[in-house]
């Protein structure tokens, strides 16, 4: 039974997905077929490009190949009668799903190429350096610290202690925490370079920066006793990472510096559900912090224009969902990942480099921000490594509309775990470090409704701020050509300026004085 819902999925995706920018669900399957032939075939004239070669290379001769129908043509020019249209379309698919049961192969890799087409050429070979040596390349000061958690996990954190400018200076009591995203790592903040990268940004106001990495990426494959390609290793989620990975690092940080010390805390994407899980589950270190700078802030998952959304409607299914992406850590490139990225783009050399890496298959691309010259950087460190539980876990989020809660089990599962059917939602309303948010309007991941529910649930807000450019996506909060201006000038003065508008205190005192 699974691979015909296997099939029934890419038949959906291959409707949906003419191209990147549009993701919308339409009632019929079949008519919609036909009206989105019509609208890339508009798409494809105003780029000057010709339908028919497009067609015949990237679709009907990987399906005409894979049912052995090289000789044979497919027509999908039918006549006008929409009982004809549809009984073709179904006809065309049966033959198909038959095929595939025959030879027992999985649809995606049927079509998918076996690898990645493109390969980074550039000789440049400081494109392989790790973060502390893209770090000391510039001139700043770099060092690795190895934290062990509480479950296990050695992790490498990456830290710049003062600025290039400020040699053997005495280490700023000003410190800041950044933590990356889904398949990230510390090198996000560093790839843009002195002049564009937050981190090299923040080194030269005078902040102590640290770098976490999260388990199983590139810098923390390691464990005290589990093997890395176990399942025992991959088996986690954000919430592992909340209540153990952030909890260390944060601690570490403490016991470098001192136990007065107030660290400010900026995550991207997923670290900031990460920030969000420890403050609404931990909530002591909602004290130790100073305040949380959410980039793009990822907590509800209402209005999802992302790929991922496609994987919702069978998270119910864990054991189906960890045989279709790898029961442990996501493969960068397997089979789905290649089908999207070479029916959800229009290709060529440039596009089909972004598009086949999982980060921007994800979370999108604004080629209007996007600085090409550091695509080879940028492929050599992204995707950094997750777990495919992860992915799945956002998967759970989409689909359970509106809520921000810890892994689904399933019923039984959640029983054994939590000791109720449901599995506990996170208590947003414990959260009283002040916290601000910074989203964008063409976010695939945190979209404006998201953004603004979780605003206003927040006890102790700083302020939510719209990157004022209307085609800044996720991805741009990290290596966009003018985030320095649209983003970072707005963070450093929120970091300068002060964590709350009012202390927290008076806000209590307010709230009771209206209680009684």
């Amino acid at each position: 039974m699974k691979l015909p819902i296997l099939l029934v999925f890419t038949f959906i995706v291959i409707i949906n997905y003419s191209e990147c920018r549009e993701l919308t669900w339409f009632p019929s399957i079949f008519d919609t077929f036909t009206n989105r032939t019509s609208q890339l075939t508009n798409y494809v004239r105003e780029r000057g490009r010709n339908l028919k070669n497009f067609y015949v290379q990237n679709v009907r001769n990987k399906i005409t190949g894979y049912l052995g129908l090289k000789n044979k043509t497919i027509d999908y020019q039918v006549d006008d009668n929409p009982e004809d249209k549809q009984t073709k379309a179904k006809r065309i698919f049966r033959n198909y799903v038959a095929a595939a049961q025959a030879s027992d192969n999985q649809l995606f890799d049927s079509i998918a190429p076996e690898v990645t087409e493109y390969q980074c050429t550039d000789d440049d070979p400081t494109i392989q350096f790790t973060t502390p040596q893209l770090i000391a390349q510039h001139g700043y000061p770099a060092e690795s610290h190895t934290i062990v958690t509480d479950d296990g996990y050695v992790l490498t954190v990456h830290r710049i202690p003062f600025s290039k400018n400020s040699v053997q200076a005495p280490v700023s009591r000003k410190t800041v925490l950044l933590h990356h995203g889904l398949l990230g790592s510390s090198a996000d903040w560093v790839i843009a370079g002195p002049n564009k990268g937050l981190a090299y940004i923040l080194s030269e106001v005078g902040y102590d920066v640290w770098m976490a990495n999260v388990r199983g990426n590139t810098y923390s494959r390691a464990h005290v006793s589990r093997k890395v390609d176990s399942f025992e290793f991959w088996n986690f989620t954000f919430h592992e990472v909340s209540q153990h990975d952030l909890p260390a690092v944060i601690d570490y940080i403490m016991e470098t510096k001192g136990w007065d010390v107030k660290i400010n805390y900026i995550g991207h994407s997923m670290g900031t559900t990460i920030l969000f899980a420890l403050l609404s589950t931990k909530t002591q270190y909602n004290k130790v912090l100073r305040a949380g700078f959410a980039l793009a802030p990822v907590a509800y998952m209402s209005e999802i224009k992302s790929p991922i959304r496609l994987l919702a409607r069978f998270s119910d299914n864990l054991e189906y969902l960890f045989k279709l992406l790898g029961a442990n850590e996501f493969l960068p490139q397997n089979a789905v990942l290649r089908w999207l990225s070479k029916h959800a783009c229009e290709i060529n050399r440039y596009e089909e480099a972004i598009c086949e890496n999982s980060m921007f298959v994800l979370c999108g691309h604004d080629e209007q921000q996007f600085n090409k010259s550091l695509l080879p950087l940028i492929l050599a460190h992204v995707p950094a490594g997750a777990s495919t539980k992860t992915l799945v876990h956002y998967a759970q989020e989409i689909k359970n509309y509106g809520k921000f809660q810890q892994f689904d089990y399933g019923p039984v599962g959640n029983i054994k775990q939590y000791g109720s059917l449901q599995p506990p939602e996170y208590p947003i309303q414990k959260i009283t470090l002040p916290i601000a948010l910074l989203s964008a309007e063409n976010d695939w991941l945190a979209s404006e409704i998201d953004v603004t529910n979780l605003y206003v649930k927040l006890p102790n807000p700083i302020e939510h701020y719209i990157v004022p450019l209307k085609e800044f996506n996720h991805i741009d909060f990290l290596w966009a050509i003018d985030a320095p201006t649209l983003v970072y000038t707005k963070l450093l003065q929120l970091l300068e300026e002060g964590v709350m508008k009012r202390p927290l205190d008076v806000l209590d005192i307010e709230s009771n004085m209206i209680d009684d």
